[in-house]
């Protein structure tokens, strides 16, 4: 039996006789073989792996959205390894100066902290895709959502509710991120619309993304005479710690004070109650990164491109 009838076996390669998948499957099971990846990059030029990395997995978006890329990275035959940057810069360059010394096909990375000119300089050599808010070089593939333009839906959301001391929770104390900073955008551009002036004292910073750093910052505004009747979270993990604050201190929601939230994780249609909130399209987002990345495996030349996906309000109790 020739190599490369093991190899169509071994790949899946539906013109296979039935009785020869059969026998070689067995040989496979007797034998215990595994593929070797070095060799099989040998061969083809590729091992079948394709590489994750983001900032902090314990997130429930990153961990939703690697479930949903490492699914479909499996229904298209490739194995998907995860790597965790911890929003370090070190580790960062290290994704992109390691890649895991050339075992992973091509990379799809959520950067924090790398500016535009190191992304360039080491994105030449395996394709890369780009998610995330963060400016991207020209000549590398993106996508991501229009956060200034959710933001300022969401927010116009609450206005259209009738409330006009709304706050916004949960963006960070130290070192403003590119993410918050056009949520925050957007948040201030639909108050400016309606003649509001954005009121410093409402945008509400937390020490850390966190439920409990959200509760922590907006319990001490509460307990200092912040009046709200309004809160636009950053993130769910913010919206509940919100959800918590108002709580113990009396506030109903969404009568008091009505809450959205962003990301749509799937704890959002089970809180107490349920929380109103920005979805970003995560499942396009994931088709679109691993459909461009395997256009540049293949070899795919040409500029960088970079696509914007869509988002929907998703309305419940927390702001009906």
């Amino acid at each position: 039996m020739s190599s490369k009838t093991v190899s169509n076996v071994v790949n899946d390669f539906v013109h296979v006789a039935p009785a020869t998948r059969e026998k070689v499957l067995r040989s496979i099971a007797e034998l215990g073989y595994q593929p070797n990846v070095t060799a099989r990059r040998l061969v083809t030029g590729r091992t079948g792996t394709l590489e994750l990395a983001v900032s902090d997995v314990s997130l429930p978006y990153f961990a939703e959205l690697a479930r949903r890329i490492s699914r479909i990275a499996a229904s298209r035959g490739y194995r998907l390894l995860l790597e965790q940057t911890g929003s370090s810069i070190q580790a960062e360059r290290a994704v992109l100066h390691n890649r895991e010394s050339g075992l992973v096909d091509g990379l799809i990375f959520q950067p924090s902290l790398l500016g535009t000119e190191e992304l360039a300089e080491y994105t030449v050599d395996t394709p890369v895709v780009l998610l995330g808010e963060n400016a991207v070089p020209e000549a590398v593939d993106s996508v991501m959502i229009d956060n200034v333009s959710a933001a300022r839906e969401a927010t116009a959301h609450l206005l259209r509710l009738g409330r006009r001391r709304v706050a916004f929770v949960g963006h960070e104390a130290y070192g403003l991120s590119e993410t918050s900073r056009q949520r925050i955008q957007g948040f201030r551009e639909a108050l400016t619309r309606i003649g509001i002036a954005p009121d410093p004292a409402l945008e509400i910073a937390a020490p850390a993304i966190s439920s409990q750093a959200a509760a922590d910052a907006v319990g001490r505004a509460l307990d200092a005479g912040l009046v709200v009747d309004a809160v636009f979270c950053r993130d769910d993990l913010s919206a509940l710690g919100t959800l918590r604050a108002l709580h113990e201190r009396g506030h109903r929601v969404p009568e008091d004070v009505a809450v959205v939230g962003w990301d749509d994780v799937a704890m959002s249609a089970f809180m107490r109650p349920t929380l109103t909130t920005v979805r970003p399209d995560a499942e396009e987002l994931a088709r679109l990164a691993l459909e461009m990345l395997e256009q540049r495996i293949a070899g795919q030349g040409g500029p960088g491109r970079h696509v914007l996906v869509g988002h929907t309000l998703v309305v419940r109790e927390s702001a009906p």
